[in-house]
C-alpha cells in the first residue's frame, strides 16, 4: 500500500487544488529510471508528514492534461501547492534532505 494517492486529470482540482493543506504532486512516468529512484523518497515524505502535506502522485502518459497544464517538460518533477496554487517546484530524482526543506517552507 502506497502512502502517496495516485490522482488523475479529473480528480486533480478536488485532490490538490481544493486541498486545506499543502500538497506535493510527484509527477511521474511507469517508464522513466530517476521517477523509481525518487519514489521511495517520496514515500518517505508521505508518512513523515502525514496530516501536514497530503502527497500524491500523477502518471503524466495517463494524465496528459494536467502534465501540459503545467508545463512539465522534464520528469520526475515534484510540484508543491498550496491554497490552489503552485508554489515551488523541484526537479529531477533529488536527496530527502532537498524536498524536506523545500516542503518546510510551506508548512506554517
Amino acid at each position: 500500500m502506497s502512502a502517496a494517492a495516485q490522482v488523475t486529470d479529473s480528480s486533480f482540482k478536488q485532490e490538490v487544488l481544493e486541498s486545506e493543506i499543502p500538497v506535493l504532486v510527484d509527477f511521474w512516468a511507469p517508464w522513466c529510471g530517476p521517477c523509481r529512484m525518487v519514489a521511495p523518497v517520496v514515500e518517505e515524505i508521505a508518512l513523515q508528514y502525514d496530516g501536514q502535506v497530503k502527497v500524491v502522485k500523477l502518471n503524466t502518459d495517463e494524465n496528459p492534461n494536467v502534465a501540459s497544464q503545467y508545463g512539465i517538460r522534464s520528469i520526475p518533477t515534484l510540484m508543491i501547492f498550496k491554497g490552489g496554487q503552485r508554489v515551488d517546484m523541484v526537479v529531477g530524482a533529488v536527496p530527502k534532505t532537498t524536498l524536506s526543506n523545500t516542503l518546510e517552507k510551506y508548512l506554517n
